[in-house]
């Protein structure tokens, strides 16, 4: 019985760690997830001289890495997100899109 439950707890560990990454960095979590036309997402934009080709996109505002180590004490309140851009730190991360942890 200990036997299965070592080798399934193993094979789960690669799984864990692709829900915990997309293609374009690690997952966030972010406080809020909006679009980049809204009164909050917007002022923060033009105050860091953001340029967007795309004012519908969805950006995440207070956002910080989801890790797997301590998945389970690590939770996230909000939705969590893989965003295309990260580049302003914690700030703002823009083209963000939902994902299934």
């Amino acid at each position: 019985m200990f036997a299965r439950l070592a080798v399934t707890s193993v094979l789960a560990l690669p799984l864990l760690a692709a829900a915990a990454h997309c293609n374009t960095g690690p997952v966030q979590c972010c406080n809020s997830v909006e679009s980049a036309n809204s009164a909050s997402a917007a002022g923060l934009i033009s105050a860091l001289g953001i340029v967007l080709d795309d004012v519908t996109a969805q950006v995440g505002l207070g956002c910080s890495p989801i890790s797997v180590i301590g998945a389970g004490s690590n939770s996230c309140a909000s939705k969590p997100v893989c965003c295309q851009n990260n580049s302003w730190g914690s700030l703002i991360s823009v083209g963000c899109a939902p994902v299934e942890l």
